[in-house]
């Protein structure tokens, strides 16, 4: 993930989708991000013929854009209605500094307009939907911080492009 400025930032603020402003009111700085998140176990169910296509437990969410973070946050309650697995607990360093044991779940697939990925979930007690830094590299996404926007990286806006340094064909 990287942080890109527009070359020709536009003199007026862009409108920003009602949904956006409305969820960021008081919250200057804060960006947000449209996903779909789908238990990704489900797929292979249904991929491999054990269950059907509308089992399948998938959620449309909004969720703060949080580059501090490693991976994907998720409530309690969303990890519930995703009926996501529980793999492990780990400990966690939090924002304030306090560590905290906390279950990791999974595994659960992102999507984010063209892009997507797997990853497993930390299962929090917060409200809020985090996508940290690592979902978001592996979907090749930038953000904007003047216009507090996520974004398909424009240099590769057809398919994620990933460094694989080490490696010969």
């Amino acid at each position: 993930m990287r942080l890109i400025e527009h070359p020709n930032p536009p003199r007026m603020p862009m409108p920003l989708p009602a949904l956006y402003v409305s969820l960021k009111e008081g919250n200057m700085g804060m960006i947000f991000a449209d996903l779909t998140l789908t238990n990704a176990d489900d797929m292979g169910m249904v991929r491999h013929g054990y269950k059907k296509a509308e089992e399948v437990h998938t959620l449309q969410v909004t969720a703060l854009v949080d580059t501090g973070a490693f991976t994907l946050g998720l409530p309690e309650h969303l990890v519930a209605q995703l009926d996501l697995s529980f793999i492990e607990k780990r400990e966690f360093e939090l924002a304030d500094g306090s560590k905290q044991t906390m279950p990791v779940v999974g595994p659960v697939h992102i999507r984010f307009k063209n892009r997507q990925t797997i990853c497993n979930a930390v299962q929090t007690r917060d409200s809020d939907v985090l996508l940290g830094a690592i979902p978001m590299e592996d979907m090749d996404v930038v953000l904007n911080p003047r216009a507090q926007t996520i974004e398909v990286n424009p240099e590769s806006p057809y398919m994620p492009k990933m460094k694989l340094k080490g490696f010969s064909v």
